[in-house]
């Protein structure tokens, strides 16, 4: 986008926004102020409707925006969902998947179970991290190592200057860091627990340091949809969480969040961003999951209240004060298109995207037409989101509400192009600048 379009783009945005009609440039569920309709509750057997997993055939692939292309960065993988780039254009992948949970029983936990294999999602998991290595920079990893094994569950990645700190489903653990390594056989030392237990509904852990290298920050989801179990179940979850790495000290940063899962440094700004999963079952149109800017000590409203202040009528007893105190999101991202991935286009080479966040959408279940099931960008200005979503990857469903794949982690490349995990395609598939 040349500069005199963004500018003039600004203008017509910031005279929308004085003049109360900002919103009409979005669809009814996305953007800072989305449509919401009343709850619906009550409901047996909630709605269901996943696209049911059926990989790629040989030679097909997801569809790129005009002006980008996409081919396979690597194939063959065991359900990778989350990207880890290297300064040296390597890549980590955890390949993983959820860790048993005995404690979750009963006629709903059993249908969830089969939903999930239908997605793709109730393989075991390979429990280790792969570090991919393109050789010749022709945008293929011609090489792959497992770096390290014997993880729980793995998921969120950081490298703090000479340790490796991985977010397992129950713990931070890290190994001793030597740049160009392609194998750790060392065994992961202990940093601090995290909530886990026989249930652990919300598994995956993201993993985010500070800018300074002194902290960790963790995304955990919630052990339930709406503290339905109780909010004994709850303790440090919905919650993005905050390590002392010197100390392993934790405390809480934000909560009422429910499922907190990419954390990113805007670059503007330097402030941390959050993708967060709403709750289920209120009806297809609600809750909107959602982008936003994560203030320190801020509430969120899990699970008394959405979007702000609005009652969730499900939850009992409710807390008044606290939700009174409930801020609402920055930008709506759509119910049910369950956000996963989260990358700022800090060094992106991607044409016209030079700011704003990239989003890997997993897609719904709980909803009559599904949504998501794609890579989307946000565009920012100034340091928050300045206009509707634009699609950079889609073609993951096909036409008849099959999966070919699902997006779930982003990650730019030290070359500039986007990477995105395919945990049902199982394979990375890498989006640049058409030639």
């Amino acid at each position: 986008m040349c500069i005199v379009h963004a500018r003039f783009s600004g203008l017509i945005l910031a005279l929308l926004a004085m003049s109360g009609g900002a919103q009409s440039l979005y669809p009814p569920q996305v953007g800072p102020h989305p449509t919401l309709p009343p709850p619906q509750t009550g409901r047996l057997v909630p709605t269901v409707n996943i696209a049911p997993a059926i990989g790629w055939a040989p030679g097909e692939k997801p569809v790129a925006a005009p002006g980008l292309s996409v081919n396979v960065f690597a194939a063959g993988l065991d359900h990778p969902r989350w990207l880890y780039a290297l300064p040296n254009g390597d890549i980590l992948v955890a390949e993983t998947n959820a860790p048993p949970k005995p404690a979750e029983r009963g006629p709903r936990t059993w249908v969830m179970k089969k939903i999930m294999g239908r997605a793709g999602a109730n393989s075991g998991s390979a429990d280790r991290i792969t570090l991919l290595h393109d050789a010749n920079g022709d945008g293929i990893a011609e090489t792959r190592s497992v770096l390290l094994r014997g993880l729980h569950s793995p998921f969120g990645m950081a490298v703090v200057g000479n340790r490796l700190y991985v977010a397992n489903a129950d713990a931070i653990v890290s190994v001793a860091w030597r740049k160009g390594a392609n194998a750790i056989v060392e065994t992961p030392r202990k940093l601090v627990d995290l909530p886990g237990g026989p249930s652990n509904h919300h598994w995956t852990k993201s993993l985010l340091a500070s800018r300074d290298g002194s902290r960790l920050f963790v995304g955990v989801g919630s052990n339930s949809n709406a503290a339905e179990n109780g909010m004994g179940e709850e303790v440090n979850r919905a919650d993005i969480l905050e390590v002392d790495i010197a100390s392993g000290k934790t405390r809480v940063h934000a909560s009422g969040l429910r499922n907190p899962v990419g954390l990113a440094w805007e670059p503007t700004t330097g402030a941390l961003w959050a993708v967060v999963n709403e709750r289920d079952e209120l009806g297809d149109d609600l809750v909107p999951d959602y982008l936003t800017r994560i203030r320190a000590g801020a509430f969120y409203g899990w699970p008394y209240s959405y979007w702000g202040q609005h009652i969730d009528p499900r939850v009992h007893p409710q807390q008044p004060d606290l939700v009174a105190r409930a801020i609402a999101p920055d930008y709506a991202l759509g119910s049910h298109v369950a956000p996963l991935g989260l990358a700022f286009a800090t060094r992106s080479s991607l044409p016209g995207h030079s700011e704003g966040a990239y989003v890997g959408l997993h897609g719904s279940w709980n909803r009559h037409q599904l949504v998501g099931y794609k890579v989307i960008f946000v565009p920012f200005k100034q340091g928050g989101p300045a206009g509707p979503p634009q699609d950079i990857l889609t073609g993951f469903v096909d036409k008849d509400g099959r999966a070919k794949g699902r997006p779930v982690g982003v990650a730019v490349a030290s070359d500039g192009s986007l990477l995105v995990a395919d945990d049902v395609g199982n394979r990375i598939w890498r989006v640049s600048a058409r030639k």
